[in-house]
């Protein structure tokens, strides 16, 4: 399907009617496709077959001469921490915990021990504290803002840059401010814009100063392996720099499997520092006698070290690269000789930022839903959902197959355009 079928002009060129023409020729036959969410597609969970079949009949002693079958294990199998210990979250395996399948139920049961009890450094819990605020970069992830929402912290946005969040509005915040008591950050193939984190942001991201004693960086690192390309991009060390800048318990580091082998059986993970690690099983041990230590195995056996995860992760993009290739492509195409329209070129990740003009983000979403094509919400990239210019859109190509993702990108493109052509005969 060609969207644009019948005109030889770029799909930039035409004008106002021959766009109606073709929105209209979409919306006599609506389509029916979802890019509303960055989901695995059909192709790279069939990447985890054999997984399923795992354990079987396995030895289930641990090295730790544990059973894996029983209760006990709270922080999880040393062979499994010893696995992901450097290549997802860049600590040692002594200071990794293991969760069920969600990192995002780590970072909401660690809010939760912080607003009953306060971390090992809070004057007492941040429950009984009058206000709580997080620093929230932005365009970010709409599940850390729903996560403050759900323990009423008040969300500080702060513009994202090339080099990873503004600094310089960072450490003027925390320095003044006793009530901004964390950040959310994901310093890798950052959700939406692909941005990473430079070694000079993450650097001073450790050392500042902060006025509240007990600030804390929310590190999710939840695409440490998910790269695109050939340059691909290391961990940075943000606890050792934050142990260097004697800021030691300063960050947790979160990370999963969830978007390697399969989402509803993959394997979250939190490290920290040592006495950080201790202070959260300490209160972890009233929830559970242990997590899903069988599944921990079944991890083992299918990946078997390191290198499994790598060689595995290869074939993620063998299949990822390309439906990012096809939705530049479209972009580039279709928003050929249109000045105003930016999106980004990500390394790793699931997802593109697209910027539009001020005021036509939720424009285009309403277009594109009467087309057929669920976008992702404008204003979800933003705390609160309130994208104060109404102007970005977090794009998923992940999950459509490249013929259906053609057509929603050639839809977006043409509910751009339109959008854009009906504001300036508005004025």
């Amino acid at each position: 399907m060609n969207v644009f079928a019948g005109f030889d002009n770029r799909p930039g060129e035409l004008t106002r009617q021959q766009l109606e023409i073709c929105y209209s020729r979409v919306t006599d036959n609506p389509l029916d496709i979802n890019m509303s969410r960055g989901l695995p597609s059909p192709e790279q969970l069939n990447l985890a077959d054999s997984f399923l079949s795992l354990p079987g009949q396995s030895c289930f002693a641990s090295a730790a001469a544990g059973d894996w079958r029983n209760y006990g294990g709270l922080q999880g199998m040393p062979e499994i921490r010893e696995l992901v210990a450097e290549i997802l979250l860049g600590l040692p395996a002594d200071q990794i915990a293991v969760g069920e399948n969600s990192s995002l139920a780590l970072m909401h049961e660690t809010l939760g021990y912080v607003f009953s009890h306060g971390l090992r450094g809070s004057p007492g819990p941040w429950g009984k504290e009058s206000s709580i605020k997080f620093l929230c970069p932005v365009p970010g992830y709409d599940r850390h803002f729903a996560m403050c929402d759900a323990y009423n912290i008040e969300m500080v946005p702060v513009p994202m840059l090339e080099t990873g969040p503004d600094m310089d509005m960072i450490e003027r915040l925390v320095a003044s401010d006793p009530t901004i008591k964390g950040m959310w950050c994901v310093p890798k193939y950052s959700n939406p814009s692909g941005t990473v984190y430079c070694g000079e942001t993450v650097a001073r991201l450790a050392r500042m100063p902060t006025a509240a004693e007990d600030f804390v960086l929310f590190w999710d690192n939840a695409y440490a392996v998910h790269h695109l390309t050939d340059d691909e991009v290391p961990n940075q060390p943000i606890a050792r720099l934050c142990e260097e800048a004697g800021n030691g318990d300063r960050v947790f580091v979160f990370a999963s499997t969830s978007k390697i082998v399969l989402p509803g059986a993959g394997l979250a993970f939190i490290g920290s520092s040592a006495a950080n690690l201790a202070w959260w099983l300490g209160h972890r041990k009233y929830r559970t006698i242990g997590p899903d230590k069988v599944n921990q195995l079944r991890h083992l056996l299918f990946f078997r070290d390191s290198k499994g995860v790598t060689d595995h992760m290869k074939k993620h993009r063998e299949l990822l690269a390309p439906r990012f290739e096809r939705l530049e492509s479209e972009l580039s195409h279709g928003f050929a000789g249109v000045s105003r329209v930016h999106w980004t070129k990500p390394k790793g990740g699931y997802f593109v930022s697209l910027d539009l003009p001020e005021g036509c983000a939720r424009r285009v979403v309403e277009l594109a839903l009467q087309a057929g094509v669920a976008l992702t919400q404008a204003g979800a990239t933003h705390p609160n959902e309130l994208d104060p210019r109404d102007s970005n859109i977090r794009l998923a190509p992940t999950y459509l197959d490249l013929e259906t993702l053609g057509v929603a990108a050639q839809v977006l493109v043409l509910c751009v355009l339109l959008a854009l052509a009906q504001r300036e005969c508005s004025r």
